[in-house]
């Protein structure tokens, strides 16, 4: 037999509470039954509290762990995975809940959900989530505080300020750790994310697939220029480039088909301006990374591709950043290989019969590649062409035959994909590049803003002496796409559809110059917060330590680790210590004292070595009825709470 000691009742609500605050953000990736398992052992323990029922028996309880378990597996068909490991963690607080009796259960809890709250930041780094978790952690501190309180508290905003205290006074261990604790690597590998947050472009083209990303309002990137933002009609973030067709598909190159010889990247030419900019790119679960051509990037994990393409070293599963130097005029494979002569003229012969003869008769009137390029670029601009978010479903069988002779009706990667066949069936080397065209300039920060509709598909083609140049058809049938964004080149009624995907997007309300001016600023702080924070990785920190110290040795980095400690503990433990002079003291104890001082007012000074008792028979003995009658009450409570019984345990 042990005894325990049980949970307040204030305490109780703080800490069931605070959990359902903390498991709500992973409601978006977990299934939602576990938000009933929460639901339903809170209401338990609530009643159980009451006296209306009773503790689930150990078979009852073993029970609920098996079917649980079951449920996740049959949810993920693994537990190998980030979601399936976090749903567990989700599960097992919301089955500890019914358990929660004693002071010990209630502290478990308490450690349980800033486990939530850290697993998170495994999904999200943005500022809107920091926000909310702090918000979390304020809760978890105000559950500790009430876990010590005495019972019979009422509910107040006390716990909560009392929390924020101890928050506050760990803010500068917070900012030490940040600065100076050294990143070191997982001493463990975290397992990628399953299918979360999978946006942006594929490195697969079909039709439809690109006018699908056109209804999100999502954030594809940020970009910040160290000077002028280029013009809107030269934002061509690229991406993928697929230059293999396969059953009425484009698709990019398998790098291991790639030749030996061919794998390392042919320098380009480097003319015109150089742009400098930075890139914070939110989570694909690609290796792509989206640049203004030509582009360089100094980061470790970087590097290029024999098709001017940047790619990361591991998937993009949280935000990243990158730092990129763009040449938007160099040339790039002025001399073009056999081998990638051959990839991009490659194109099965029986397909599109129709628009084979067509552009063969043209090739025939436009001998230069050039004029040739002009000629097809002057029919989608004269004939009934027509941009469109919802083309007609057209056969993967000939389609470009069916686009170009029927519908004529198609969205940008419609034009594309027809425009690289007609190039390859007159001999000219052509590919598709996939990837964003555009963006929302704030002007607060010198950035652009790409989202998910501003995704394009464009081609390019290899012209001899000048290497690959851009060709954008899209530009050709609706200028105003390129020029002034997606937005412009719809009609009203398509425009009305175009956040379909997004139906709680504050783009909705653009026309609203308050909500424009909130936008653009909140923008401005989330990319301090990205860049300065979340960004602060090892190079930014061994930059900062150099600038503060020098050259770095290990010697003197444990001594500026441990002394910035000093610094900030050492007068923190002085302000404690000065504000607690009196002795540490119960909070029934400190009633007491309260008590007696004022009865010591009314003439009743507690003698040396008295109890509570005797103290209470006096005061009923020298003071009236009315008077006597509230203090003795409280002096009862207080000795029940001095002498209070602990409860059993089994």
């Amino acid at each position: 037999m042990k005894t325990v000691t049980p949970i307040p009742r204030n305490a109780l609500v703080w800490l069931l509470l605070s959990q359902l605050i903390v498991m709500l953000p992973h409601l978006e990736r977990v299934p939602i039954w576990i938000l009933l398992i929460y639901i339903g052992t809170a209401l338990w323990r609530l009643q159980m509290y009451r006296g209306r029922a009773e503790m689930p028996s150990k078979f009852a309880r073993v029970a609920l762990v098996i079917l649980a378990t079951a449920a996740l597996f049959y949810s993920y068909q693994s537990f190998v995975g980030l979601e399936p490991m976090v749903s567990l963690l989700l599960t097992a607080t919301g089955l500890k809940q019914i358990e929660a009796v004693a002071t010990k259960d209630g502290y478990t809890l308490v450690v349980l959900g800033l486990f939530i709250c850290i697993t998170e930041f495994l999904f999200s780094q943005q500022l809107p989530v920091v926000v909310y978790t702090l918000v979390c952690t304020l809760l978890l501190m105000a559950s500790l505080v009430t876990l010590n309180e005495l019972p019979g508290q009422r509910l107040a905003v006390t716990p909560l300020v009392l929390g924020g205290k101890l928050l506050v006074q760990a803010l500068p261990m917070m900012i030490v750790l940040f600065l100076i604790f050294p990143r070191i690597g997982p001493l463990w590998s975290v397992p990628s994310k399953d299918g979360a947050s999978i946006t942006g472009m594929s490195d697969t083209l079909r039709p439809g697939q690109i006018s699908q990303l056109s209804r999100s309002s999502a954030l594809a990137f940020r970009a910040q220029f160290k000077e002028d933002i280029p013009a809107q009609r030269d934002l061509y973030w690229r991406g993928v480039v697929m230059s293999e067709f396969d059953n009425g598909g484009w698709q990019s190159v398998d790098w291991r088909s790639i030749p030996k010889s061919e794998l390392s990247q042919m320098a380009p030419e480097l003319t015109g301006t150089s742009l400098d900019y930075q890139v914070i790119i939110e989570p694909t679960m690609q290796n792509w990374l989206f640049a203004l051509p030509y582009a360089e990037s100094s980061g470790a994990s970087i590097r290029g591709t024999t098709d001017f393409r940047l790619l990361s070293a591991k998937k993009i599963d949280n935000q990243m950043g990158y730092a990129v130097r763009s040449w938007p005029q160099a040339m790039l494979e002025v001399n073009l290989s056999d081998w990638r002569r051959e990839v991009e003229l490659a194109f099965p012969a029986q397909e599109n019969p129709r628009t084979r003869q067509w552009i063969q008769a043209l090739r025939e009137r436009y001998s230069e590649p050039e004029a040739l390029i002009n000629a097809v670029l002057a029919h989608f601009r004269q004939a009934p062409f027509y941009y469109t978010l919802e083309p007609p479903q057209l056969p993967d069988q000939n389609f470009v035959d069916h686009f170009v002779f029927d519908s004529r009706r198609g969205f940008c990667e419609h034009y594309a994909y027809s425009f690289v066949v007609m190039m390859r069936q007159a001999g000219i080397p052509a590919r598709i590049v996939g990837g964003y065209q555009g963006g929302e300039v704030n002007p607060l920060n010198n950035t652009v803003l790409v989202r998910q509709f501003d995704a394009h598909a464009w081609a390019e083609v290899w012209l001899a002496g000048q290497g690959w140049i851009r060709v954008d058809p899209t530009a050709a049938v609706s200028p105003a796409r390129v020029e002034s964004g997606l937005e412009a080149a719809l009609s009203e009624a398509e425009r009305s559809r175009l956040l379909t995907e997004s139906p709680f997007s504050v783009l909705r309300y653009r026309n609203s110059a308050l909500v424009n001016w909130m936008r653009l600023r909140y923008d401005t702080i989330a990319w301090r917060w990205q860049a300065f924070i979340v960004g602060f990785d090892n190079d930014g920190q061994v930059g900062l330590l150099k600038q503060l110290f020098g050259d770095i040795r290990v010697s003197g980095f444990v001594t500026a680790m441990l002394g910035s400690w000093v610094l900030v503990l050492a007068p923190l433990a002085w302000w404690l210590l000065l504000r607690n002079k009196l002795p540490l003291r119960s909070p029934a104890e400190i009633a007491l004292i309260k008590l007696c001082r004022r009865l010591a007012r009314l003439g009743i000074a507690r003698k040396p070595g008295e109890g509570v008792r005797s103290l209470s028979a006096r005061v009923n003995a020298e003071l009236t009825a009315e008077q006597a009658a509230p203090l003795c009450i409280a002096l009862r409570d207080v000795e029940s709470l001095l002498y209070q019984n602990p409860i059993e345990e089994d």
